[in-house]
């Protein structure tokens, strides 16, 4: 028998959003309450499995009496309380915060960036060509996974899923101060040096492509990745006995990369090297 935690029911609170009454459980942020709305909040640096950071400023939205603007993800709704998400000044915010990640860092694998730049009608380019970038060469020093720093927004997703959050590993951190920061190994060294454990768990949080599975980067470079082509079968993993799910996408008869659902209670998008990586045993390879 399947024993299903039901927990305490949360009350709902009332709050206004974009003139109109919202209803949300206790505890929910802003962004919660978007997206229940169906209102389209950008974000990159929010998770659904990790605590939010506050750090790409992409989501933010203007509240009732509040000096600045607040992150969505972050901050939690209050009875009472007034949003606005679509006012000129959350907006040119927005814009200009995708004008600075633009000009400086590669999104072109960024799922939506694209869309938000044109949404916002936000102008990287008016930086001129001398904009500040990374212009460091991908690193590619392991057989599983590659690191493109010039893609790296940082967001600290990575750093938190290889620290408390889940793995507790903390092979990931911040190295540099201003433009020079960047996520970092020990010593900035290669991956194979480091603590790593592979389980690919910073792979997975990653909203850039920054961190990516050497199949996808291969497949990228040579013009054959094709996520419209590919089917997504989600299965359980034979390696022992836990019980994590896997998701195979799978392009051409073949498993290009492999997820794992973030909302599973076993795993919550989770997995360890065997899970995430080991499926080539299973590849037809006539």
């Amino acid at each position: 028998m399947t024993v299903i935690p039901l927990g305490v029911p949360r009350r709902l609170l009332e709050f206004t959003l974009d003139g109109e009454e919202a209803r949300v459980p206790e505890g929910s942020t802003i962004l919660d309450a978007c997206r229940a709305a169906g209102k389209d909040i950008p974000t990159l640096c929010q998770g659904d499995t990790l605590t939010p950071r506050n750090a790409c400023r992409v989501c933010v939205v203007e509240v009732e009496g509040a000096r600045t603007l607040v992150p969505a993800c972050s901050r939690r709704a209050e009875p009472g309380m007034e949003v606005r998400t679509d006012t000129e000044r959350a907006r040119h915010s927005r814009k200009v915060v995708l004008e600075l990640l633009a000009s400086s860092v590669d999104l072109s694998t960024t799922p939506q960036a694209t869309a938000w730049i044109k949404e916002y009608e936000a102008k990287p380019d008016r930086f001129g060509p001398d904009a500040a970038r990374l212009n460091e060469e991908p690193r590619i020093d392991n057989d599983l996974y590659v690191r493109d720093y010039g893609k790296c927004v940082l967001c600290y997703k990575c750093v938190d899923a290889c620290g408390d959050q889940w793995q507790n590993t903390f092979a990931i951190s911040v190295t540099g101060r201003g433009f020079d920061a960047r996520i970092a190994v020990e010593h900035d060294g290669p991956l194979t040096d480091s603590a790593c454990v592979y389980c690919g768990n910073c792979v997975e949080v990653c909203p850039t492509g920054a961190l990516s599975f050497k199949s996808e980067f291969d497949m990228r470079a040579a013009g054959t990745w094709d996520e419209a082509a590919q089917t997504r079968t989600t299965t359980v993993c034979a390696y022992c006995g836990v019980g994590c799910n896997l998701t195979l996408h799978v392009q051409d008869n073949e498993i290009v990369k492999v997820t794992s659902p973030h909302d599973n209670p076993v795993t919550h998008g989770n997995l360890c090297i065997k899970g995430r990586f080991g499926y080539q045993h299973v590849q037809n390879r006539d």
